[in-house]
């Protein structure tokens, strides 16, 4: 029994071997075929003439995807013919940096990899491994080995899926930062004009007051409600809702166009942002443009 142990861990070690090299093969099949144009277009940097790109590009994608299959279906020749397969990328890519092509695109995971030393030492590291899939062990894995192995692939996965959330969590933060909020519809003849100051019920003794002009009849407003309740939770920030009816005089003094229209006043009363919105970063930007006309009013 001691002696079968080892045996049994090589060859689950190899079946996940197998498993994670065929899913290599298959995250490159689908890069290919995402970017299909730009795969065939990278072609170039390997002196492939342009009749023969897409059709080559195509047979590449199609045999990849074949021996992963075939990786996932236990054949025998299937190790040699991705061994086989790599190695050739690896020839290929030694021959485009000999011929002073590195950092040209590279269509080995999609058009959006270049090549380069890299390249070449990943495909034998490959390559390699494909080789020593027939020096393990094999056989047939217990219901348990599998459910092992299901879960280490699991785990995996799920490990993959938070980094690739991270990364986009960060992505859209930085896009985000660099779009900046979008600008508010704001007429100058419209609304109180800017650093006039305004009487205006408050909710709070705060930096800024976000006075929002609503109506019952408005069918955006009462869409946006959530979007205004949502800027309430500001520590620096109180919001106050006036409605067309309710608050009709509010809004003939002030001279209000329309709903639903927003306007941002300081602790004195004095206008520092106005305009019409229609989403929240609209609103966001007229909260954006008070904060920054309160911090450049602050002498320093």
């Amino acid at each position: 029994m001691r002696a079968r142990a080892p045996v049994a861990i090589i060859r689950r070690l190899a079946l996940i071997a197998r498993i994670l090299l065929a899913a290599l093969l298959l995250l490159a099949t689908v890069l290919k075929a995402r970017a299909f144009r730009g795969t065939a277009t990278a072609l170039v940097a390997f002196r492939v003439p342009s009749v023969l790109r897409v059709p080559i590009a195509a047979t590449v994608t199609l045999v990849e995807a074949g021996v992963a299959a075939a990786l996932l279906a236990n054949a025998n020749w299937a190790p040699y013919a991705g061994a086989a397969l790599l190695a050739c990328f690896a020839a290929a890519a030694g021959l485009a940096l000999a011929d002073g092509k590195r950092g040209a695109p590279c269509p080995c995971f999609g058009a959006g990899s270049t090549i380069g030393p890299v390249v070449v030492v990943r495909n034998l590291a490959l390559a390699a491994a494909f080789l020593s899939l027939p020096l393990l062990p094999a056989g047939v894995p217990t219901t348990t080995e599998w459910l092992v192995l299901a879960l280490v692939v699991a785990f995996v996965c799920i490990t993959g899926l938070g980094v690739a959330v991270l990364a986009l969590t960060r992505e859209v933060g930085l896009l985000h930062l660099r779009l900046g909020p979008d600008a508010a519809l704001d007429i100058v003849e419209e609304g109180p004009a800017l650093g006039s100051r305004v009487d205006v019920p408050k909710n709070g003794d705060t930096e800024l007051t976000l006075a929002v002009f609503s109506s019952e009849a408005c069918r955006l407003c009462q869409t946006l409600m959530p979007v205004v309740n949502s800027f309430r939770a500001g520590a620096h920030l109180s919001v106050a809702v006036f409605d067309e009816v309710r608050d009709a005089d509010l809004w003939r003094r002030l001279r209000i166009p329309g709903s639903p229209y927003a306007v941002a006043v300081d602790r004195e009363g004095e206008v520092r942002a106005k305009g019409t919105f229609n989403s929240y970063r609209q609103l966001e930007g007229i909260v954006a443009a008070a904060e920054r006309a309160v911090a450049e009013a602050v002498p320093a």
